[in-house]
């Protein structure tokens, strides 16, 4: 089983995160385990892999864990067949009986003065650098990976001029983002995904984005701004640069900037302490949620404003299938209706504050 295992990996085909993710089902949970029971793959029949099964519900904390190890063990013995064995002894589960609807995570609706909240945490808690992030995340939608390796070259006001163009084949997009994008009067100020940042042998490295997802993203003109200064503010490569001036993909950013950002903190003051700040108040539609729901919150608000199904899932990185996918594009008003929608919510927001301030 062990010498399978190693034929299988040696034969991956996937993305980064993905071959990480089934590298760490084998080595840490199915390798170790029919080690132990010095398992031939011939040995693994419905009972031993029922054993298994057992073993590794009764290990793991999350369901969702050892489901997704035993989806791992599954497309291993399936591929063992018929090389190495006759049949799969894989269970596929069947839908019998009564419909069981799944738990769905409970979301509440994300308000511009929440996200504002937010980023004045984020502020408190590393800078402007902060601040602007979190608006960033909401005002785009993307992924925290992407925000984490997002680098000068890409972002408003330098890209599309700075863009390496490395891709010979990408020739006539670049040509038509300079047409279309930029700090002139009559372009619009975007953003350009085009990497992640993700270890890999303990090294942090870029990688595509999720999906293969390379878009982009038009941003309003006060995020524009915002981008602007920030950029002008520092000389670090990355966009939103970490307390310590690295890339946010280095620290365990849920857990070290997050919670006390979403959660709220306490002050911290005082000649002993090295790095005093400011109370940062809990903001409760974020109060134990993931970062991620930034993302969604930005969804729903486009969904919200009736913007093109199109625009709206190449904006996410998402694939839209069928003949929609063939024959849409995401044309200049379409852009130009969401920097509108998006600025009107700022704009709103900075009425609302004034007001409550007066």
């Amino acid at each position: 089983m062990s010498d399978w295992l190693d034929d299988w990996l040696a034969a991956m085909d996937h993305g980064h995160l993905t071959e990480r993710g089934y590298r760490s089902a084998i080595e840490n949970h199915i390798r170790p385990y029919f080690k132990k029971q010095n398992a031939s793959v011939g040995d693994i029949d419905v009972l031993a892999y029922r054993a298994f099964k057992k073993h590794i519900n009764a290990k793991m904390k999350k369901p969702s864990s050892a489901s997704n190890i035993m989806m791992v063990l599954g497309m291993v013995l399936d591929d063992a067949v018929p090389r190495l064995i006759k049949t799969s002894p894989v269970e596929r589960t069947r839908r019998r009986g009564k419909f069981v609807k799944k738990p769905k995570e409970r979301k509440k609706d994300m308000t511009p003065e929440a996200v504002e909240q937010l980023a004045r945490n984020a502020r408190i808690y590393f800078g402007e650098s902060g601040y602007a992030f979190i608006w960033t995340m909401a005002l785009t939608g993307m992924r925290p990976a992407e925000l984490f390796g997002l680098t000068r070259e890409y972002c408003y006001p330098n890209w599309p001029i700075t863009d390496p163009r490395s891709d010979p084949d990408e020739a006539e997009r670049y040509e038509e983002d300079v047409e279309r994008y930029g700090k002139t009067d009559g372009l619009m100020p975007a953003i350009r995904v085009e990497r992640q940042v993700q270890y890999a042998d303990s090294v942090l490295q870029f990688f595509p984005p999720k999906y293969e997802s390379r878009r982009t993203l038009v941003v309003p003109p006060f995020l524009a701004e915002l981008l602007e200064k920030l950029l002008m503010s520092h000389d670090s490569e990355w966009v939103f640069p970490a307390i310590q001036g690295g890339s946010l993909g280095v620290v365990n950013f849920d857990y070290v900037y997050w919670r006390p950002i979403a959660d709220g903190a306490d002050a911290r003051k005082g000649p002993r302490v090295r790095r005093p700040r400011a109370e940062m108040p809990t903001v409760p539609s974020f109060k134990g949620k993931r970062l991620y729901l930034l993302r969604h919150g930005h969804k729903a608000w486009l969904d919200e404003d009736a913007h093109s199904t199109f625009a709206v899932e190449s904006r996410m990185g998402h694939e839209v299938p069928g003949v929609g996918g063939i024959y849409s594009s995401v044309t200049v008003p379409m852009e130009r209706a969401i920097m509108k929608t998006m600025q009107e919510r700022w704009e709103g927001l900075q009425d609302r504050l004034r007001g409550s301030e007066s």
